[in-house]
């Protein structure tokens, strides 16, 4: 049973995670991440899966690895995530508290994103020798 609960919890956290591309107010990684969890005391297929997928995976790896997140893929989340927020604010809502509490979620996104250790070449390179 317990098997079965992990892996319905693992596709849960990784379609919240792809939804998290799309919509800025969720966030991708961790919810990637604790597929990648749930999936690993569940199933070593799905497992595998997720962290051999060409997207996905390589997040996986520098995250568990370095916990580090790259340099694009900071510009892109942050360049996306404003993106949405701002047309959302500008032409999508009408009331002044929504219009602030966006931008306030979209500010502390922003700042959890730059707080994250960078992924270097240096990191990478280690990791070879």
């Amino acid at each position: 049973m317990k098997k079965y609960f992990l892996i319905a919890a693992g596709f849960a956290s990784l379609s919240a995670g792809i939804a998290g591309i799309f919509l800025p107010v969720l966030p991708t990684t961790p919810f990637v991440l604790l597929a990648a969890a749930c999936f690993l005391r569940s199933s070593q297929r799905l497992y595998r899966w997720i962290t051999a997928h060409r997207v996905f995976g390589p997040y996986i790896e520098n995250y568990c690895r370095y916990r580090a997140v790259s340099i694009p893929s900071k510009i892109a989340s942050i360049a996306l995530l404003w993106t949405v927020m701002l047309s959302t604010i500008f032409f999508a809502v009408s009331s002044y508290f929504m219009r602030i509490l966006l931008f306030a979620i979209g500010l502390g996104v922003t700042i959890h994103l730059i707080a994250l250790k960078t992924l270097t070449p240096e990191m990478l390179q280690k990791s070879r020798e």
